[in-house]
């Protein structure tokens, strides 16, 4: 679905991400683990237009989309979750939710009701502002949010970070729900073990370049991960 070739990124001369490629699955979960600085962050704010690559090419099935505006590639069905959830606090929930829309003219009814089921406290607290929720209902607001945009695929940036680890199991039993209902899933966290347990495909990146791929089975069994990234 998604395929990226020999990107390179550059803030200021410094290379950030050097020439990486690799290939997202139609309906996988994908996820890209690294110690901070390793280009993470980077690579999906490149995916999603935020971010001007100096080379190379993201094809989006089959499609390139390496020099629309983000706007656009929310149009063909890829959107971001970004680092620190970003919500509207003096908007309400559902406000949030319907600015994920904002590029549809139909009806969203269908689609709120789908992310209400997926996270009912959104709507016990559709008419709350949004800086006044929890951190991990910020979070659900925040995929909320992406999805009502109906993504092909949905990319999310650490979403456990700052969260308490039974609040982070829950995000991630939402991931997977998500895309169990067709939703392809890239994924970057600094909870490593967790993102492999769930992934169909993992990626080690490193300095700005992919330095071990498999499934993500096979990468918590890899010493060299358990020792990186897992503690072990």
């Amino acid at each position: 679905m998604l395929k990226i070739d020999e990107l390179k990124v550059s803030y200021g001369g410094i290379e950030a991400v050097k020439g990486i490629t690799f290939e997202v699955p139609e309906r996988k979960i994908v996820t890209l683990i690294g110690a901070n600085g390793a280009g993470k962050s980077t690579t999906l704010r490149t995916i999603a237009g935020l971010v001007k690559p100096a080379h190379g090419c993201i094809h989006l099935q089959g499609e390139d989309i390496t020099s629309l505006s983000p706007d656009r590639i929310v149009s063909k069905g890829l959107t971001l979750v970004p680092e620190g959830r970003r919500v509207f606090p003096d908007l309400t929930v559902l406000e949030n939710l319907k600015i994920g829309a904002y590029l549809r003219t139909d009806s969203l009814e269908d689609d709120l009701n789908w992310v209400y089921d997926l996270f009912p406290r959104l709507k016990e607290r559709s008419w709350q502002a949004a800086g006044t929720l929890s951190g991990g209902e910020q979070q659900m607001l925040a995929v909320g949010r992406a999805l009502m945009s109906r993504p092909k695929i949905i990319m999310m940036d650490e979403p456990s970070l700052g969260l308490a680890p039974i609040v982070v199991k829950g995000i991630f039993d939402i991931i997977q729900e998500i895309n169990r209902q067709g939703v392809t899933v890239l994924l970057i966290e600094q909870n490593a073990n967790m993102a492999l347990k769930i992934a169909d495909v993992g990626y080690v990146l490193e300095t700005g370049r992919i330095s071990l791929t498999g499934s993500g089975r096979e990468l918590l069994a890899n010493e060299a991960v358990k020792k990186a990234y897992l503690g072990s």
